[in-house]
């Protein structure tokens, strides 16, 4: 399927497991650059990991971070 996602920027937050991760994977998958997000470092470095272990060439990066805590949203880098 060609959803024409190419360089196209997702974020997908809760992205570290069940179905945020599965679209984080497909939006890889179809040419996006994707954001994913979680709440644990450990878990989002692991995410990464495993999106491009699927996906040759995976544009995917991403931030630990609860968007229920203001102050973790705005904590730089």
């Amino acid at each position: 399927m060609n959803l024409q996602l190419e360089n196209k920027t997702a974020l997908i937050s809760g992205s570290t497991t069940g179905i945020g991760f599965a679209i984080a994977k497909k939006l890889a998958e179809e040419g996006a650059i994707v954001f994913v997000n979680g709440r644990s470092k450990e878990k989002v470095i692991d995410a990464i990991r495993r999106i491009q272990q699927h996906v040759a060439g995976a544009q995917v990066y991403g931030f630990a971070a609860d968007f229920g805590n203001v102050n973790e949203v705005n904590a730089p880098g």
